[in-house]
C-alpha cells in the first residue's frame, strides 16, 4: 500500500477525480492521481533497501509478534529451540539457562558450538558471524547438518542479535575458545580466539534486550522456568539446568537453582498438570511411534477428566503451537474415528451422532511431533501448516488408539459412554439455543389437548397429567376451571433415564409437556415462569399407572429437577376399590386399606358391595372429583428429594430406569425375597 500512496503511506488530498482541492496534480481520465498532493514526485531515490539487521530494528513485530512482554520472551525461546535442536539431533546432553539480574539471560549448550571457520561466500566473515548478521542464514535449510530442528527460517539468532543492546556469543569447538561481542546486532570486532578450552564444548550466547525495542518489559523468572520445564518434558534425553539470581525470585516459588529432567517425558508433564483432578479412567495412554515416511516421529500422553473440559497442547520440532494446525487435526480425527468405530462395532448405533468434538472435549492431552522441514504459519511458529502432517499423524495413532481400545473392552466401553454423554449434552445446548431464538419470535403456543384454567395467576393453581384421552375427559369434566388445568398424555411416557437426547427432543408428549409448564428444562429452568403453583401426576391405581408416574417422576428429576426442589410436584391418589352397602360408600386405596375399611366400617358379616376402579377414565366425573381432586377431600402426596439423600436417588433411578439392564436384574435378585404380594 505504501507503494501506491508514497513513502509516507499517505492518501492524497482532494476529490475522487483530482478536483482542485488537489493541488496540482492532475488527473489521468480515469481518475487517477498522478504524483503526490504535495507536488512533489515519487522516484527511485524514495525507494529504501533494507540491509543487515535493520528490518527486524525496524519492523521488529514481523518477526517476534511484538515489543511487548511476548515478544521479549520469545528472543529466549529462539536461543532455547537451538540448543534443543543439538540435543534432539544427538549432539548436546545438557542446555544452561540463567537470568541475571539487570535483565540479562544466558543459555548455552554443550553441543558442537556454531562453526568459527571462513564462510565460503562471505570469506571475510567467520560462519558465526554470518549467523548472527544475517537474515536467513543457518545450518538448518539442506538437512544435512539437523535432520530435524525447530528453527527453519535461518532469523533466529540473528532477530535476537538485531534486538539487543549488545549479545556476547561464546563457542568451544575443537578445544578452541572464541568470543565475539555485538552492539545492537554490529560486532564491535572480529572473532578472537580466547584460549584453549580442553574440557567444554558448545555455544554460549548472554544478551540483553534493547530498551529502545522493547521500554521496560523484563524477563519473568516464572515464565522462563515454565518454558524450560515444557522443552525438558518435550525431550526426555535433555536436562535443562535452571538458575536465577536470588533477588528475581525471592517471594515466589520459582527456585533459585533446579535440573531439569524428566524421563516419562510428556507423561510425566500430564500427571503433574492434572493433579488433584477426577479423572474418567484411572490409567494414563501414552507413548512414541515413527511416523510413516522419513525420519518423522511421534510422542503422546493423554488422561481422560471426568467433570471437566481438558486440553490439547501440542509441539513440533520442541517447538510449542498454542494455535494448533494439522497434528493436531490429525491426532483429533484418529481419536474420534477410531473410538466410533469401536461403538459400531460394539452394536451402539448412538456411536453414529458422535463428532471430533465430543471424543476430544474431556481429554488432557500433550502431542509431540517431530517432522523433517515442517512448515509453520509466521515466524511465530504458533501454528503448524504442513499438510502431510494431518495425513501422518492420524495414521500412526489410529492404529494405536484402536489397540489400546481393543485391550481392554470394559475401559473402552467407559470412554465411548463419556464420549456419548457429551454428545447428548451437545445436542441439549443447541436444542436450548433455538427453542430461545424461536421463542423470542413467536407468541407461546400451549399443546393441543391441554385444557387450560382460567386465573392468570400461578398461585392456586394447578395442572394434572393423567393417562390417556379417557382419563382426560373425566378429569376435565370434574376440575374447578378457574384453578385446575388438564394435560391428557398418551400412553406411557418416554423413559429419559435410557433414551437419547434426539429421542428426548423428538417426543411429542414431553414437548407439550415442558410448553404447558413455560419453566423451562435442565439449566434453563427459570421458576419464574412456572404456569402452575402445582404439577400433580394423576395416574390409575394399579400397576401400569405406578409405572407411567415413575417415567413422569423419573422425566422431572432428570430434565426439570427444579420442580421438585422447590416443591411444585405431588402424586394424586385415586382410590382402587369402592366399598357399598345400601347408601353408604367409602374408597380403600389398596388391598390392604380395602381389608381395614371393611373391618372398621361395616358391621361383621353385612353384605358390602367391592367394586374395583378400571382406571380413572372408568370413574363418573362426580366421583373423580369427589375422591381425587377435590381440595378438601383428596390425598396428595408431595415428591420431595432430602440434598443428604441425593447420590442415593441418582443411583437407584440408575438402576431401575437407566440403560443398563443387568442392574434391573440385580436390584430385583437383591428384594425378591422381601416381596410378600405381586400385582399381576
Amino acid at each position: 500500500m505504501n507503494d501506491l500512496f508514497g513513502p509516507t503511506g499517505g492518501r492524497p488530498t482532494g476529490g475522487p477525480t483530482g478536483g482542485p482541492t488537489g493541488g496540482s496534480a492532475s488527473g489521468n481520465g480515469n481518475g487517477r492521481r498522478e504524483g503526490r498532493a504535495s507536488g512533489t514526485g515519487y522516484t527511485a531515490k524514495d525507494i529504501e533497501v533494507l540491509e543487515g539487521l535493520e528490518p527486524v530494528r525496524r519492523r521488529p513485530g514481523m518477526y517476534i509478534g511484538g515489543t511487548n512482554e511476548a515478544g521479549l520472551h520469545h528472543l529466549a525461546a529462539e536461543l532455547l529451540d537451538n540448543a534443543m535442536d543439538e540435543a534432539v539431533a544427538g549432539h548436546a546432553s545438557f542446555i544452561e539457562v540463567v537470568l541475571e539480574e539487570g535483565n540479562v539471560l544466558s543459555v548455552r549448550d554443550n553441543g558442537r558450538g556454531i562453526p568459527v571457520d571462513p564462510h565460503p561466500k562471505f570469506k571475510n566473515l567467520s560462519a558465526l558471524e554470518v549467523i548472527l548478521t544475517t537474515l536467513h542464514s543457518g545450518g538448518k535449510f539442506g538437512g544435512h547438518a539437523y535432520s530435524i530442528s525447530g528453527g527453519l527460517h535461518g532469523v533466529g539468532s540473528s532477530v535476537v542479535n538485531a534486538l539487543s543492546e549488545w549479545l556476547e556469543v561464546e563457542v568451544a569447538r575443537e578445544r578452541v575458545l572464541w568470543r565475539q561481542r555485538y552492539l545492537r546486532g554490529k560486532p564491535t570486532g572480529k572473532l578472537a580466539n580466547a584460549g584453549p578450552a580442553p574440557n567444554r564444548r558448545g555455544t554460549v550466547i548472554r544478551f540483553h534486550p534493547d530498551p529502545e525495542i522493547f521500554g521496560g518489559a523484563q524477563f519473568s523468572p516464572a515464565r522462563l522456568y515454565r518454558l524450560c520445564r515444557s522443552k525438558a518434558y518435550l525431550f526426555r534425553g535433555v536436562e535443562i539446568r535452571w538458575s536465577a539470581a536470588a533477588a528475581l525470585v525471592e517471594g515466589t516459588e520459582v527456585p533459585a537453582e533446579a535440573v531439569l529432567h524428566f524421563p516419562g517425558g510428556l507423561a510425566d508433564s500430564i500427571t503433574t498438570e492434572i493433579e488433584g483432578v477426577a479423572r474418567a479412567l484411572p490409567v494414563l495412554w501414552a507413548g512414541e511411534a515413527p511416523l510413516p515416511g522419513e525420519g518423522g516421529r511421534a510422542e503422546w500422553a493423554v488422561a481422560w477428566l471426568a467433570d471437566e473440559d481438558g486440553f490439547l497442547h501440542s509441539y513440533c520440532n520442541t517447538v510449542p503451537t498454542p494455535q494448533g494446525g494439522t497434528h493436531e487435526a490429525g491426532f483429533r480425527a484418529a481419536l474420534f474415528r477410531a473410538l466410533r468405530a469401536w461403538g459400531e462395532q460394539r452394536g451402539n448405533r448412538r456411536a453414529q451422532q458422535l463428532v471430533a468434538e465430543d471424543v476430544a472435549g474431556p481429554i488432557a492431552a500433550k502431542l509431540s511431533v517431530f517432522l523433517r522441514e515442517p512448515q509453520f504459519v509466521g515466524q511465530t511458529k504458533e501454528k503448524l501448516a504442513s499438510p502431510e502432517a494431518q495425513r501422518l499423524v492420524e495414521t500412526a495413532f489410529r492404529d494405536r488408539f484402536e489397540h489400546f481400545l481393543a485391550a481392554d473392552p470394559a475401559q473402552a466401553d467407559t470412554l465411548l459412554q463419556l464420549a456419548l454423554d457429551r454428545a447428548e449434552e451437545r445436542v441439549r445446548r443447541r436444542e436450548a439455543k433455538e427453542t430461545a431464538r424461536k421463542s423470542a419470535t413467536r407468541r407461546l403456543r400451549l399443546p393441543g389437548k391441554l385444557a387450560d384454567c382460567t386465573r392468570a395467576e400461578r398461585d392456586g393453581t394447578e395442572i394434572f397429567l393423567v393417562e390417556g384421552d379417557s382419563a382426560g375427559g373425566s378429569a376435565k369434566q370434574a376440575r374447578d376451571r378457574q384453578t385446575q388445568a388438564v394435560l391428557p398424555l398418551r400412553g406411557k411416557v418416554l423413559n429419559v433415564a435410557s433414551a437419547s437426547v434426539e429421542k428426548l427432543r423428538q417426543n411429542q408428549e414431553l414437548k407439550d409437556l415442558i410448553e404447558a409448564l413455560g419453566c423451562g428444562v435442565g439449566e434453563r429452568f427459570d421458576r419464574a415462569k412456572l404456569r402452575y403453583g402445582r404439577v400433580i401426576i394423576m395416574t390409575d391405581a394399579d400397576v401400569d399407572g405406578a409405572h407411567i408416574a415413575s417415567l413422569l417422576m423419573t422425566f422431572f428429576y432428570r430434565e426439570i429437577p427444579g420442580l421438585i426442589d422447590h416443591g411444585h410436584l405431588y402424586l394424586a391418589r385415586p382410590p382402587l376399590y369402592r366399598l357399598t352397602q345400601g347408601p353408604k360408600s367409602v374408597y380403600a386405596m389398596d388391598d390392604a386399606d380395602r381389608e381395614r375399611r371393611l373391618g372398621a366400617d361395616f358391621k361383621p358379616g353385612a353384605k358390602v358391595e367391592v367394586s374395583r376402579f378400571k382406571g380413572l377414565g372408568e370413574m363418573p366425573s362426580a366421583l373423580l372429583r369427589e375422591t381425587t381432586m377435590d381440595p378438601k377431600r383428596r390425598i396428595l402426596l408431595r415428591v420431595t428429594v432430602a440434598p443428604a439423600e441425593r447420590e442415593e436417588t441418582d443411583s437407584l433411578v440408575e438402576s431401575l430406569m437407566g440403560r443398563k439392564p443387568e442392574l434391573r436384574f440385580q436390584f430385583i435378585q437383591e428384594h425378591a425375597p422381601s416381596v410378600s404380594e405381586v400385582d399381576i
